[in-house]
């Protein structure tokens, strides 16, 4: 393989045994020479990495670079993965169900019969004697032939686009991702179970025995039974609702935000028990026994687990580590963690999308509520969230619908693309993100076994609920409200990604400290990310998030006045991150 050929390589694995072949391939993906079959598939990837650093191109990162990672001196720079970018362009062209395999790409390809995806987890920890089941590969096809022929397809069905630029960008983006996600598992977030056991113990009491409820729990248990006389076990949702109704408090649902408004001394107590509840329940002791192992909580991220492009987490939670929790993430001795939170991100997504310039400069000073309510609610930085919030959302009755009016006057160009967005919603078309993921039509709503939620939106996000309504005009508007977000939270999810990818380059080059630590992403969350540093180089790391920051708001917007600042801190634990 000769450096001008080297850009891109197609990697598959040998069934048996460490070996595999590589496949040079062109701009266009079309082979630059003969495959090469090599004893050592991890040593070969790592020579060809530090002598060329090529687009590696392989069937699925959370397959192969799982595997690989273990046995690589050094982490791989880029990738294209295959099965990612299958469902981008499937989604692109409104085949959001489509299997999207390398065999389901492969078959598409030759006039196959199409086979389906399998389930979610159905090949975790399978040896390599199953590759070819696991892509869904027919029997006796070549894995490397089906990879580099669907490779090709692929740039040239991306090529063939109103803007390939900005799906290239995309599909770099998610498969850098997936390389993210892969070794953000494999290192793990640093979590001390001392830490963990002490909170554990000062919220709920001493560890219970089998499967008791924990001694707080039991008591507060007590309390609500007595707080409304009757014995009632408040984990039962029917149970609690006739409690309440027969103490003359009739209640919708025993949802949180309703339990807040309610004056009847059992219902403080019962939002306390469910507070602590779901922390015994999603990370308590029996959780830290599953997935923290060696000082690491090791979850398993989906990368696009969700339509709009945000991630997903197969068990452990990992996208919701409660506040009450974060003291027990503490970074190792001599290190530190630097956490990057970006603010008020969808609303300057909003502004950079619009192009508004008016909202642009309303953000320009930092706070883009304050800016607004500067602007637009004589200083009002309450309502101009709420009304912000509203437009991004859908709700345009009562006081936000006023809101929204006043929005509307001001950053028209801002209320125009959210609006619009609505409006194809509920004719039933689909928009896209800035990048070109797109939206499923209504008809394609419903959940998937791969953790890709295409559920139709539940209207209960504050819109108008008007009684008069058909059925069909009442989903219309649900979904209206689907397509105003999903505008802004993809176009969301693709900044932060492209601030994963950038971050984790700046990362590789920033040299280890005196005892040959270097600093290692931990953790990603929507608009948050984590990195776990040698004390010497946190402020390195701070600038390169910074720096990051930039590049992912060029990248994805192009010359903008919105401005996406960072709050970043340098600390011991978790929890002092947060204000």
């Amino acid at each position: 393989m000769t450096r001008a050929t080297a850009d891109r390589i197609a990697v598959a694995e040998d069934q048996v045994g460490p070996g595999g072949r590589l496949q040079a391939l062109d701009e266009t993906g079309r082979p630059a020479g003969p495959p090469e079959a090599v004893p050592d598939l991890a040593r070969a990837v790592a020579e060809r990495e530090a002598a060329r650093h090529p687009r590696w191109v392989w069937a699925a990162t959370d397959d192969l670079y799982q595997r690989l990672l273990d046995r690589l001196p050094d982490r791989l720079g880029r990738c294209h993965d295959v099965r990612l970018t299958e469902s981008l362009l499937l989604g692109h062209a409104e085949l959001h169900r489509a299997p999207r395999s390398l065999g389901a790409a492969w078959a598409r390809l030759n006039d196959l019969p199409v086979p389906e995806d399998p389930r979610a987890g159905h090949t975790d920890g399978q040896p390599s004697l199953f590759v070819a089941d696991r892509h869904q590969l027919p029997s006796g096809a070549d894995h490397l032939t089906a990879l580099v022929a669907v490779h090709a397809d692929q740039v040239r069905r991306i090529a063939a686009l109103e803007r390939p630029d900005r799906m290239r960008l995309l599909c770099a983006a998610e498969s850098a991702g997936a390389l993210a996600a892969a070794e953000m598992g494999r290192d793990g977030l640093p979590w001390s179970a001392d830490a963990h056991d002490a909170l554990l113990t000062s919220l709920l009491g001493p560890r219970p025995a089998g499967g008791a409820r924990p001694e707080v729990l039991s008591r507060l248990t007590a309390q609500f039974q007595e707080a409304v006389g009757q014995p009632v076990n408040p984990d039962s949702h029917p149970q609690v609702l006739a409690a309440f109704a027969r103490a003359g408090v009739p209640l919708p649902s025993i949802r949180s935000e309703v339990l807040r408004d309610v004056g009847h001394p059992a219902a403080a107590v019962l939002l306390r028990y469910k507070e602590l509840s779901r922390v015994h329940s999603a990370h308590g002791w029996a959780w830290r026994e599953s997935w923290v192992r060696d000082g690491r909580f090791r979850p398993e991220y989906v990368v696009g687990g969700v339509i709009s492009g945000r991630w997903a987490s197969r068990g452990g939670g990992a996208l919701q580590i409660p506040r009450l929790l974060r003291s027990a993430v503490l970074a190792d001795p001599g290190h530190r963690l630097v956490v990057a939170d970006a603010g008020q991100l969808e609303p300057r997504v909003l502004a950079a999308m619009s192009g508004d310039r008016a909202m642009a400069r309303a953000a320009a000073g930092g706070d883009l509520y304050a800016g607004l309510a500067a602007t637009a609610f004589d200083g009002d930085r309450a309502r101009a969230k709420i009304g912000l919030l509203a437009a991004m959302y859908g709700q345009t009755s009562g006081e936000a619908g006023q809101l929204v009016a006043v929005l509307r006057r001001r950053f028209p160009d801002a209320m125009d693309l959210v609006e619009s967005a609505a409006r194809t919603g509920e004719a039933g078309g689909v928009v896209r993100s800035r990048l070109g993921r797109t939206s499923p039509r209504p008809s394609a709503g419903g959940p998937r076994d791969d953790g890709q939620d295409l559920a139709e939106p539940a209207d209960n996000d504050g819109g108008d609920a008007d009684p008069g309504a058909s059925s069909a005009a009442r989903a219309a508007r649900s979904w209206g409200r689907f397509t105003r977000n999903f505008v802004i939270q993809a176009s969301a999810a693709e900044w932060a990604l492209a601030l994963l990818a950038a971050l984790r380059r700046r990362l590789a080059v920033l040299p280890p400290d005196a005892d040959g630590a270097v600093p290692r992403l931990v953790f990603f969350q929507h608009d948050e990310v984590m990195v776990h540093s040698p004390a010497a180089t946190a402020d390195a790391v701070a600038e390169a998030v910074t720096a990051s920051a930039a590049e992912a708001s060029a990248l994805v917007f192009g010359p903008t006045a919105v401005r996406f600042p960072l709050d970043t801190r340098i600390v011991r634990c978790y929890a002092d991150a947060k204000d």
